[in-house]
C-alpha cells in the first residue's frame, strides 16, 4: 500500500556550492534524517547531482529521483534551476512508499532458512546461473535424476509459472531483493513434472545481492494447459496496468535513478566512457518507462468508463511547464524552445495533468523531429470560443495525406528511430476529446508542423 503524497510543490534553495539555503518541511525533514541540516551541504545524493547538473548547464533540469528514508522509498519528479547564483529545487510530485524488505537480521534469516526445510536445495548467482544443488531430507528432498549442472542458466531448467493473479512471486522477490514462497515451475526437459521454489536472498558485507538460495519441492504430475485456453490479456485492462506497474515500473525507477547517480560521478571521477554508458543506461531506463506509461495510458483510455476531470487550467501556463521540462533535450540537439511570455496567459477547461500530458508529447516530438539549431514554439490564441495553444516547428513537417493517418495507433509513417512507440499522438488525441476539445495539424508541407490542441474556454 502506497504511503502518504504531497500535493503541494516542495521548494528548496541551494546556494552555487551545494549547501541547503531553505528547505519545506519535507525535504528538510529528509535532510536532518541524513544527518544534515539547513547551512551546510546537501545530503541527499540524487536531489544533490541534479542541482549540480543543472548548475553546471545553466538551464532547468527535470527528472525523476527515488530516495530512501528510514519510513520507505520516496518517489518525486524533482525540477532544478538555476537562479540568482545558486539553485532552486521543486518537487512536484512526492510520494512515499514502504520501503523494500530486506532480511537485516539473524532471526529473519533464520526464519527464511526455516521455511525452506524440505525438498532439495539448489543456489543461484545473481546471473540467475546454478551455483550448486544439495539433496534434502526424506523422499521431497531427493534430487531429480537430471539434476541441474553448476554453471548452467536456471530458465533453461525450471519454466516459471504465474499464478491466478498473473504474478511470479521469484520476479518480484528479485525485483524487491526479498524472499518469496510457492512460485510454480515447471522442468523445461519434461513440462509434465512441477515443483514449488521458495527462497531467500544472500548479501555481501557491503550489502550487495550476491545471489539466492532456496528449495524446489516436487508436486504432483502437473497437467499442462494449453496456451490457447488463457483467457487473453486484453480482457483484464486494469490487471494488465497493476501487472506492469507492480514488475515493470519500480526496477525501471531504480535502474533510472541509479545510473544518474553514477553518471553523475557522486563517488568520485569516472572515465568518460564509463559515465557515457551510465548516461545511456538512464536514457534506456526512460525510454522503456515511457513506453509502460503509454501502454497503461491506452488501457486506461480505451475502457468504456474512461473520464477526465473538468478544472481550469492556463494553457500559457502548461505551455512554459512542458518547456522548462525538456529544455535539456533540446539543448543536446541545440534547438531553441520559445515558450508563451511569463505575463502571458490562456484559461481553458480541462484537466492540468492530462494536457500537461498532451503538451509534453507534442513538443517531445517537435524536439525530436526538428533539425539542429531550429525553434519549436509554443504560441496561444483564441478562435470560436475555443482556447488554443500550438506547438510550432521548423521540420518537415506532415505531409496532408498523413495528417489523420499519424494518431493512429501505433503509427510512425514510416519512421525507424528507437525515439517513440507509435502511442504518443493516438492518446494524446483521445485525451484531448475526452476534455471536449480535439489536436489537428496544421502548416505547410516542408515549411515544418502545427499541432494545435484546442480546448473549451474556461
Amino acid at each position: 500500500m502506497n504511503m502518504p503524497s504531497h500535493p503541494a510543490v516542495i521548494r528548496a534553495m541551494l546556494s552555487a556550492d551545494g549547501r541547503l539555503l531553505s528547505a519545506d518541511a519535507p525535504l528538510l525533514a529528509l535532510q536532518q534524517e541524513a544527518g544534515a541540516d539547513l547551512g551546510v551541504a546537501l545530503a541527499v545524493p540524487q536531489l544533490a547531482a541534479i542541482a549540480r547538473l543543472a548548475g553546471r548547464l545553466g538551464v532547468m533540469v527535470s527528472r525523476p529521483v527515488v530516495a530512501a528514508a528510514e519510513r520507505g522509498d520516496i518517489d518525486m519528479w524533482v525540477r532544478a534551476r538555476p537562479d540568482d547564483g545558486g539553485v532552486t529545487l521543486s518537487i512536484i510530485d512526492w510520494r512515499e512508499r514502504p520501503a523494500t524488505a530486506f532480511p537485516a537480521d539473524g532471526a529473519r534469516r533464520d526464519a527464511d532458512i526455516a521455511a525452506l526445510a524440505e525438498g532439495w536445495t539448489w543456489q543461484i548467482d545473481t546471473q540467475l546461473r546454478f551455483e550448486m544443488v544439495l539433496a534434502g531430507a526424506g523422499a521431497e528432498g531427493a534430487l531429480p535424476a537430471d539434476p541441474p549442472v553448476p554453471g548452467s542458466r536456471f530458465s533453461s531448467y525450471f519454466q516459471l509459472q504465474s499464478d491466478e493473479d498473473g504474478d511470479m512471486a521469484m520476479l518480484r522477490g528479485f525485483a524487491q531483493r526479498c524472499a518469496f514462497r510457492d512460485q510454480r515451475a515447471l522442468l523445461a526437459a519434461d513440462p509434465a513434472r512441477a515443483f514449488t521454489l521458495s527462497a531467500f536472498p544472500m548479501f555481501d558485507l557491503a550489502g550487495q545481492l550476491t545471489g539466492y538460495r532456496g528449495t524446489a519441492f516436487p508436486m504432483e504430475r502437473a497437467v499442462v494447459a494449453p496456451l490457447a485456453q488463457e483467457p487473453p490479456l486484453t480482457l483484464y485492462p486494469a490487471e494488465f496496468g497493476r501487472r506492469l506497474d507492480r514488475s515493470l515500473r519500480q526496477p525501471l525507477g531504480r535502474i533510472i535513478a541509479n545510473a544518474d547517480t553514477i553518471s553523475a560521478q557522486m563517488a568520485g571521477p569516472l572515465r568518460p566512457d564509463y559515465a557515457g554508458y551510465a548516461d545511456d543506461i538512464a536514457s534506456a531506463g526512460r525510454h522503456l518507462l515511457a513506453l509502460v506509461d503509454d501502454l497503461a495510458d491506452l488501457q486506461a483510455i480505451d475502457r468504456p468508463d474512461f473520464s477526465v476531470i473538468s478544472e481550469e487550467v492556463d494553457l500559457a501556463d502548461l505551455g512554459r511547464r512542458a518547456a522548462g521540462l525538456l529544455s535539456v533535450k533540446a539543448l543536446d540537439k541545440q534547438i531553441a524552445i520559445v515558450a508563451p511570455p511569463p505575463d502571458t496567459s490562456l484559461l481553458a477547461t480541462g484537466e492540468f495533468r492530462r494536457v500537461l500530458q498532451i503538451l509534453v508529447n507534442l513538443v517531445g516530438n517537435a524536439v525530436r523531429y526538428s533539425p539542429e539549431g531550429t525553434q519549436v514554439r509554443i504560441a496561444t490564441e483564441w478562435e470560436n470560443g475555443q482556447a488554443r495553444i500550438a506547438v510550432i516547428d521548423q521540420g518537415a513537417g506532415v505531409d496532408p495525406a498523413d495528417r489523420e493517418r499519424i494518431f493512429e495507433k501505433f503509427e510512425r509513417l514510416g519512421r525507424d528511430d528507437p525515439g517513440g512507440s507509435g502511442l504518443g499522438l493516438y492518446i494524446s488525441r483521445r485525451l484531448a476529446r475526452a476534455m471536449g476539445g480535439d489536436i489537428i495539424i496544421g502548416g505547410a508541407p516542408g515549411e515544418g508542423a502545427r499541432f494545435i490542441l484546442s480546448l473549451p474556454a474556461a
